[in-house]
């Protein structure tokens, strides 16, 4: 307890933090000070304040300007985060005051396809949790952010973070049914003269979709998009063949807005998990949703196909 309390008697004040982050994102005391309502001479009051606390030069003042040193601006960056996380955890309260708050990052298109049409069913079940999502494609790094939990494509294996197993994927090649009609396919080495729509996020999903076929290539014609979402829309508009996930090639097959080109489902390298810190394990808003997937995909597991 003593090492914290120390630790929290050398903190700036809050006013201090926010002059530093005003003054490094808008360039002048004079923009700070009009956004925090405050006069010049305070906020100059308040970042010489700061300065004098820390002992560091944070600051460069050149005719009447005030400028931020390097070690400043790395300060302030970091000032920003955290006043980012003080701002959540001050907005989930208010929304939220009595139940939990879950931050999710999730897949675009997996997210939006698998997750959110079974949302409602957890509101159901958990009325007083709230579930905030934000979307995103790169790999995810908890230490940087306020997220909970995660919707990751992979192995499984990230590092100091626990996983759930949601769905393997296994790929369909699909197409328009007017660009079948015109590029007819017999067999698996007919693929080979179509132009191919890849998804960046899948590198080699056609080479391991060929060699499941027992065909050999060497190098593939086509384009290149960042989401599914992008080459669904490629794909219905007759630009080339899609490998889709089944989740979404069944989907696309039932609206009869693609057709399955050839073959059967293909497993690809990697499978959809729910991804979480360790040190959030017992997290109730958390707990809670993990608990109701498990039963979810459990409830799934047990329908027809």
């Amino acid at each position: 307890m003593e090492c914290m309390t120390g630790v929290r008697r050398n903190l700036p004040s809050s006013q201090g933090l926010a002059a530093l982050e005003a003054l490094a994102r808008l360039g002048s005391v004079t923009a700070a000070a009009q956004e925090l309502s405050l006069t010049q001479s305070a906020v100059s009051r308040q970042l010489q304040a700061l300065e004098v606390q820390l002992g560091v030069e944070l600051f460069i003042r050149r005719a009447k300007r005030v400028s931020l040193t390097s070690a400043g601006a790395r300060y302030a960056e970091e000032v920003r985060r955290a006043l980012d996380v003080l701002g959540n955890a001050a907005l989930r309260l208010q929304t939220n005051p009595e139940g939990g708050t879950l931050n999710l990052a999730i897949l675009p298109t997996f997210g939006m396809r698998w997750l959110l049409p079974r949302l409602p069913r957890f509101g159901r079940a958990h009325p007083d949790v709230t579930v905030n999502m934000n979307t995103r494609l790169a790999q995810f790094d908890f230490a940087n952010s306020d997220m909970d939990a995660a919707l990751s494509f992979g192995s499984g294996d990230w590092p100091d973070c626990r996983s759930m197993l949601l769905e393997k994927e296994a790929v369909l090649p699909m197409a328009s049914p007017e660009f079948l009609a015109a590029s007819p396919v017999k067999h698996a080495s007919d693929m080979k003269r179509l132009p191919l729509l890849h998804i960046q996020t899948r590198p080699d999903a056609w080479q391991d979709w060929f060699m499941a076929q027992g065909v050999e290539t060497r190098g593939f014609a086509g384009t290149r998009y960042d989401q599914f979402s992008t080459i669904l829309q490629a794909a219905r508009h007759g630009l080339g063949v899609a490998l889709l996930p089944e989740y979404l090639a069944r989907e696309e097959e039932a609206e009869g807005r693609l057709n399955v080109v050839f073959g059967t489902p293909c497993p690809s390298r990697g499978s959809y998990y729910l991804v979480w810190p360790r040190e959030k394990d017992n997290t109730p808003a958390l707990a809670a949703f993990r608990g109701w997937l498990k039963e979810e995909i459990e409830g799934e597991d047990l329908l027809p196909r």
